[in-house]
């Protein structure tokens, strides 16, 4: 294909900002066309980056021939519904995080992503940072032999997303677990080598936001919406087929001390029979049973020239130009939903959940 790949963005608030430094850099695509279901908004967007059209719905795009991928940034629920019909109609398709609140709707986008031979990504962009490609690589060399346990946290401390579509359940299918979880266990199970989860015992609670006076430091301060009926935080323990073991905590509202200048305290510690790793410091930390010693490095990081979000748009063109597989694929997003579905059903039947029937 020597023309550039058309784009159409599918809600234009929001995340979809992050993603356009990508979009008009990319020497494979274009974008030309957007919807958004506030048509105010969607002409604004058109005028910031100097898009020729704005059309008039989803259907609209998907009828559009010249459309050849979907990047898709709408509220969680949409996610499935959208995705499938641009599959269907032939588009590829880039999709926001999490790809689907269910795992059974990222079966169905698999099925769809298989029957009509497009691409299916998923917007984990974490991926694309020069501290997780580091790290990740010298994984993948065996620098820490075989990871049987990991930790990962991604707390925040009174930064809670006070629009509907992170805090309305009918909008976003679920709060803390699925907005910000979902980055961090992708991450990790990305770095473990997926190992398949056989069992979750989880956790999800609000205990702050529900405090009289709760406030969010979420763009201005402000009171935390009463609309609001997800959780602020979740914790969960999961057990792997090869005998891993993680435990995983994410939150918006805890009492917990944050990195200076940060917004949120967000790591991932890998523990392997040859060394153990911290990320994103990128500290791989061994010891020397020959001469009890112990050693810590730190690892210089690949060069990432681009914003994670920017970068995760340019290797989706580039992967669909060049016939290659998705930079994420779909079965990855499958194995991080399944775990968070089971983080849910965990705490609603107050018992272990078993992944491996």
């Amino acid at each position: 294909m020597t023309r550039k790949l058309n784009i159409a963005v599918i809600g234009t608030g929001g995340i979809v900002n992050a993603h356009m430094p990508g979009w008009i850099d990319a020497p494979h695509a274009q974008v030309v066309t957007g919807y958004d279901q506030v048509p105010a908004a969607a002409q604004a967007w058109a005028a910031k980056y100097g898009i020729p059209k704005v059309a008039g719905s989803v259907e609209e795009i998907l009828a559009d021939k010249s459309i050849d991928a979907v990047d898709i940034c709408v509220p969680n629920r949409a996610h499935a519904p959208i995705a499938i019909a641009a599959l269907q109609a032939g588009k590829h398709v880039l999709c926001e995080k999490p790809l689907a609140p269910t795992p059974e709707e990222v079966r169905q986008m698999i099925a769809a992503r298989d029957a009509s031979g497009r691409m299916l990504m998923t917007a984990q962009h974490f991926r694309f940072g020069g501290s997780a490609r580091a790290l990740k690589a010298e994984i993948d060399r065996g620098a820490l032999g075989n990871v049987y346990h990991a930790r990962s946290w991604m707390l925040r401390r009174n930064f809670l997303p006070t629009r509907p579509g992170f805090i309305q359940h009918a909008l976003s299918g679920g709060g803390v677990t699925i907005d910000i979880g979902v980055h961090i266990l992708d991450l990790t199970l990305w770095m473990m080598g997926h190992p398949r989860p056989v069992s979750v015992s989880g956790s999800t609670r609000t205990v702050l936001a529900r405090q009289p006076g709760a406030f969010s430091s979420w763009n201005t301060r402000s009171d935390i919406p009463r609309e609001m009926d997800v959780e602020e935080m979740a914790t969960a323990f999961v057990r792997f087929e090869n005998g891993a073991t993680l435990i995983l905590e994410v939150s918006w509202m805890l009492h917990h001390a944050m990195p200076n200048g940060k917004i949120e305290d967000m790591q991932m510690w890998l523990y392997g029979d040859r060394a153990g790793a911290r990320w994103p410091t990128c500290e791989l930390i061994s010891a020397n049973n020959a001469t009890s010693q112990f050693y810590s490095t730190t690892l210089g990081l690949l060069d990432a020239p681009n914003a994670p979000h920017k970068q995760e748009c340019l290797d989706f063109a580039k992967a669909i130009i060049d016939g290659a597989p998705s930079p994420v694929p779909a079965e990855h997003s499958l194995q991080v939903i399944a775990i968070l579905d089971a983080v849910y059903r965990s705490q609603k039947e107050g018992r272990e959940i078993r992944l491996d029937g």
